[in-house]
């Protein structure tokens, strides 16, 4: 696998920022067949093309997480490595991805800025088809903020453990900001009493879409059984049902808001539910 931390001014955030991506490059070589039999290595069968696209899975981080986090305490790049996916970790701080009030627009900068830049430097396909979309904790909670809000982006979303920031349910959405009582969440938000059926809402966009008839993302949801935010991720569970949009949802026995319970389901995110084009038969 390769690994590279790029780091650039973003126009959109207005400082610099790091990138985290890693490449699928452990079963490509650039031998030619009669060239292979000089080298001692065994590589795969894939070729480099000047031309090649990778199929593209974006991560987003949990708060107090950067974007290098997730590759140091999960193996997330070997399950990437093993499912020929490129995957781009990008730095949000505890913004909760959206456009904060105090002034940095996270969430333009993650659905229109990020994703120019990756598939304009990097070898990053641009087909909604071959673009995924996991987020954990905090990034949960983005990962179906941008399911419901660019669905025109993702082929599928899976949120592992979301419950602090935008929620489908559009009423607790609201009182969450009493219940929690995160100095964090007022900065990023401002006035909890504007935040019905705003650009925040995302049950009024997922309800926008529904009417709409916009396709939606396949949707994952995964919680630990002990979880803390575990009841928060129900809501969002059950407004799904209400609506009538399809997804696949899971509890994980004996597991909480924990590293152990992400890395397994980072796993099984890129083994098994995410439609990889590149994904071998297990």
């Amino acid at each position: 696998m390769g690994i590279l931390r790029y780091n650039y001014r973003s126009e959109v955030l207005g400082m610099h920022t790091d990138i985290t991506i890693t490449y699928p490059s452990g079963q490509y070589t650039c031998y030619t067949p009669e060239k292979e039999g000089n080298s001692i290595f065994k590589r795969g069968n894939l070729r480099y093309k000047p031309d090649m696209k990778l199929p593209t899975v974006y991560i987003l981080h949990g708060g107090g997480d950067d974007d290098s986090l997730l590759y140091r305490y999960t193996r997330l790049e070997y399950y990437a490595e093993q499912n020929q996916v490129m995957t781009v970790t990008a730095q949000a701080h505890d913004s909760f991805f959206i456009d904060t009030a105090y002034g940095i627009p996270y969430y333009t900068f993650f659905s229109e800025e990020l994703p120019v830049v990756v598939q304009s430097l990097f070898a990053s396909s641009a087909r909604r088809e071959d673009n995924f979309l996991i987020g954990m904790a905090m990034g949960g909670n983005a990962a179906l903020m941008m399911a419901m809000k660019r669905p025109d982006l993702f082929a599928a979303c899976v949120d592992l453990s979301g419950g602090i920031g935008c929620s489908l349910d559009s009423k607790y959405f609201v009182e969450s900001f009493d219940q929690i009582r995160m100095p964090k969440m007022y900065g990023a938000f401002d006035d909890p009493r504007k935040l019905a059926d705003s650009e925040f809402d995302i049950g009024y966009h997922a309800r926008k879409n529904l009417k709409n008839g916009v396709e939606l993302p396949k949707l994952y949801l995964a919680v630990g059984e002990d979880d803390f935010i575990r009841d928060v991720v129900r809501k969002d569970r059950d407004e799904l049902i209400r609506l009538g949009i399809p997804f696949h949802y899971e509890e994980a026995p004996h597991l909480g808001h924990e590293w152990d319970f992400w890395d397994q389901y980072m796993k099984k995110a890129l083994d098994e539910w995410l439609p990889l084009p590149g994904r071998k038969k297990k």
